[in-house]
């Protein structure tokens, strides 16, 4: 049953690449306002998700604190160079400075991050239905402003509308796959769920604080600020409400 939830949660994770439908039906201008407000909500449900779920989930079945904290550090670094060399970017603005080739590259880097996204699906589903829904939430809060940005990114690189929805479902059905291989590594590798946990917390503080929080340091306006600050911290206690209300 609970590798039933994690396959449809991956499901509903590569959905939302078709969330750029939307953007179709807005103005640049609003679209923009619309963006930065999801992108302070899915920094704060990411750092809510890290420290908040993830976190207490390792270090309460886990005999070595200096290990699982490491592990998380070298989330961030995996992270990081999948964002370096990789080609997988977090733009969220339709007109980023990009190339026809790019938008290939992007496509790629974009499945290999949502093959990590699956491999922490199906490892939380697998250690409990309620990590799983967390974090599959968190997935979704920063998706949602990603994949308005990847389908911006295709669209001004070259591709058709159609052909950007397309291309950009494709890329997110490998979070699928990687939900597969996480259940999978989860119920034969002992152990794997207290390893891949806290890379997964290391890589949604990458993303948070490296990739979305910096989009809200670039809002000049005070009041966008302000609001896209208020954003952010509901993110976090919208975590925390959901920690408080399974204790």
């Amino acid at each position: 049953m609970t590798f039933l939830w994690a396959i449809g949660a991956s499901i509903l994770v590569s959905l939302i690449s078709l969330i750029g439908v939307f953007s179709l039906l807005l103005n640049e201008k609003l679209l923009n306002k619309i963006l930065i407000l999801l992108v302070g909500f899915g920094a704060g449900g990411l750092v809510g998700g890290a420290f908040l779920h993830l976190l207490p989930e390792t270090l309460e079945n886990s005999k070595n604190f200096t290990l699982s904290f490491m592990y998380v550090i070298l989330g961030f670094i995996l992270f990081f160079i999948l964002e370096k060399y990789f080609f997988w970017r977090h733009c969220h603005k339709g007109k980023c400075d990009v190339h026809h080739a790019f938008t290939y590259l992007n496509l790629i880097g974009d499945g290999i991050h949502n093959f990590g996204d699956g491999l922490i699906i199906g490892v939380s589903f697998f250690t409990d239905i309620r990590i799983g829904i967390i974090s599959t939430l968190a997935i979704i809060m920063h998706e949602v402003p990603q994949e308005l940005g990847d389908f911006g990114i295709l669209v001004y690189g070259g591709f058709s509308k159609f052909k950007a929805l397309l291309f950009n479902f494709i890329s997110a059905t490998t979070a699928i796959l990687g939900t597969v291989i996480g259940y999978f590594f989860s119920t034969h590798i002992n152990n794997f769920s207290i390893v891949l946990l806290p890379f997964a917390a290391g890589g949604f503080i990458y993303i948070a604080t490296c990739d979305l929080i910096p989009e809200l340091h670039r809002q000049s306006d005070i009041k966008k600020s302000t609001v896209s600050m208020v954003f952010f911290i509901l993110g976090i206690l919208l975590m925390l409400g959901l920690k408080v209300l399974h204790n």
